[in-house]
C-alpha cells in the first residue's frame, strides 16, 4: 500500500514539474499566458507569438495550434478563460479562431478558419487562402468528433453534437447536430 502511495505522489510530483516546464517552454518561445493554464503534451510547431491563452484553461494531450501565415499583431488563436480542450483536437488558423471564456470542446475535434482556392488553372499550392474567422461563444460546448468550418460564429452556451460538421452560424442557446449541423432544440 505504502509503495502504491509513493508511486501516486511521484507521478502526481512528475506530472506538476513537466506541466511548469510546458509552460516555460512555450512562454519562451512567444506564446502568451494570461494566467495559469494546464499544459498537457501539446504540439505547436511554429508562430507561437499569435497564440494568447487565458487563466484556468485546460489543454489535454495531442492538442495541435498550428497557425499560418504572417504575423498580424494580435492572437490568431485566442483562448478565452478557463476553456476546455479535449484530446487530439487541431486547430488550425490562418486569421482567427477565437474561444471565449467557459467554452469547453470534446475529443478529436478541428477548427478552421480557412479554405485553399479551387482554380482549375493553378495549383492548389499556388492559390490563395479563403479566410473567415471562427468564434465559439462564452459556455458554448463542441461534442467529440465535431469539424467547425470557416466564417462560422457559435453563439453563447450553444452545444453541437458529437460527429457533426458545422458550415454556419449556430444561434446562443441553440443544440445543432449533424452533417450539416442544424438545429434541433432550444437550450432554455
Amino acid at each position: 500500500m505504502l509503495n502504491r502511495r509513493a508511486a501516486n505522489w511521484l507521478t502526481q510530483k512528475t506530472d506538476a514539474v513537466m506541466r511548469r516546464a510546458r509552460l516555460m517552454k512555450y512562454r519562451f518561445l512567444g506564446v502568451r499566458f494570461l494566467g495559469d493554464v494546464h499544459l498537457r503534451k501539446i504540439n505547436i510547431p511554429r508562430n507561437f507569438h499569435d497564440i494568447e491563452i487565458d487563466s484556468g484553461t485546460y489543454l489535454d494531450d495531442g492538442i495541435v495550434l498550428i497557425v499560418s501565415g504572417n504575423p498580424t499583431g494580435r492572437p490568431k488563436i485566442r483562448m478565452g478563460k478557463q476553456c476546455g480542450f479535449n484530446r487530439y483536437t487541431i486547430i488550425d488558423a490562418s486569421l482567427r479562431i477565437e474561444f471565449k471564456d467557459y467554452a469547453r470542446v470534446g475529443p478529436f475535434c478541428y477548427f478552421t478558419d480557412h479554405d485553399h482556392g479551387i482554380e482549375a488553372d493553378k495549383l492548389i499550392l499556388e492559390q490563395a487562402l479563403s479566410e473567415a474567422p471562427v468564434i465559439i461563444g462564452r459556455d458554448a460546448w463542441v461534442g467529440a468528433n465535431v469539424k467547425v468550418l470557416k466564417g462560422v460564429t457559435i453563439g453563447d452556451g450553444a452545444i453541437i453534437g458529437a460527429g457533426s460538421v458545422v458550415t454556419k452560424d449556430i444561434p446562443p442557446y441553440k443544440i445543432a447536430v449533424g452533417v450539416p449541423a442544424r438545429v434541433i432544440a432550444d437550450r432554455t
